[in-house]
């Protein structure tokens, strides 16, 4: 197992979040087990972890949906715990699942929104021409909600979330359903947010391509936060190119690498994982000294999903397959 990649992170001091040990149990079953990260001000941060892995949990403590059980949970400078109902106030929250009322069109959508968050009158109709605008949606501000794309029904949920200018965006699974023209879209108003506005912006996600685009990550597996970082700093981490050797006697040609070249693999269901840093002269070799007992081989460079494997020793959905 690689090095945990845990940087110096932000200081609590100014920071828009704050985790300290947080746990969560349901029963027997752990959650969440002493998680810990701050987001600085004006970033974007991902969650990154496969379903099963407690980053929906955490998402909800967040979100005051859930009580904090152990540890502390801080938001813009407001403590969950004690502070719920000011945190409400301050922060905006874009759910998985779809919160839009598809029989209104967008605009009663939002102007039933701001009642909700106590705009009226022509505060309410400013914030709406305003967020309308900047998300693209003017020219469907009087048409039905379900007559709308995956994607513009999602530039909806985040204008609601918004309509109150909070300087801190909770976003669970943002992509889901989206196509990938509209994924582009939308993380490109995120950029925009962080940018322009200095929105700092929280998301979660198991998706490896939409992690990319945050600027720090914190990779959760079964409750537990096992690395955190840039995801560049995160695949450099790995220290070298990824190989992954296939073979029907896995233990035998394992034992025989480590023979012959000095090498500890790791074991992953039928496969052998070994990072190195000449991965294509090592590939060369490795095929020239065990061909009977290799059926497939492959070389790349590291990615997210290769840190994960680093860090927990197993593949990113072996949770999830844990779960069903």
């Amino acid at each position: 197992m690689v090095q945990n990649v845990i940087p110096d992170q932000p200081a609590d001091e100014g920071a828009a979040v704050v985790i300290r040990d947080v746990a969560h149990t349901y029963g027997s079953r752990s959650a969440l087990a002493g998680v810990g990260f701050t987001v600085a001000s004006g970033e974007i941060f991902g969650l990154l972890g496969p379903n099963g892995g407690g980053k929906t949990t955490l998402f909800r403590l967040m979100a005051t949906l859930l009580p904090v059980q152990s540890g502390t949970v801080s938001l813009l400078g407001f403590d969950v715990a004690r502070d719920a109902a000011t945190v409400r106030s301050q922060i905006g929250v874009t759910f998985q699942s779809p919160s839009v009322d598809g029989k209104l069109t967008v605009q009663e959508n939002l102007r039933h929104q701001a009642h909700l968050y106590g705009l009226w009158g022509g505060t309410a109709t400013s914030r709406i021409t305003e967020l309308l605008d900047q998300l693209g949606l003017s020219d469907r501000a009087r048409q039905r909600v379900d007559e709308l794309s995956g994607g513009l029904k999602r530039r909806v949920e985040i204008a609601k979330s918004l309509l109150h200018a909070p300087q801190l965006l909770l976003l669970d699974e943002p992509s889901t359903g989206l196509d990938p023209g509209a994924r582009h879209d939308l993380w490109s108003y995120l950029n925009r947010l962080r940018d322009e506005r200095q929105v700092t912006i929280l998301v979660t996600t198991h998706l490896m391509d939409e992690a990319e685009h945050c600027d720090r990550l914190g990779i959760l597996d079964r409750g537990k936060l096992v690395a955190i970082g840039t995801p560049d700093s995160l695949r450099r981490s790995v220290g070298g190119d990824c190989l992954t050797v296939r073979s029907a006697v896995p233990e035998l040609l394992a034992a025989r690498i480590t023979e012959k070249f000095g090498l500890v693999p790791r074991r992953i269901d039928q496969d052998l994982r070994i990072e190195h840093s000449a991965g294509h002269e090592l590939l060369r070799d490795l095929v020239a000294a065990f061909p009977d007992e290799i059926s497939a081989v492959s070389l790349s460079k590291p990615t997210l999903e290769d840190v994960f494997i680093a860090q927990t020793g197993h593949h990113f959905w072996d949770v999830a397959k844990e779960e069903q």
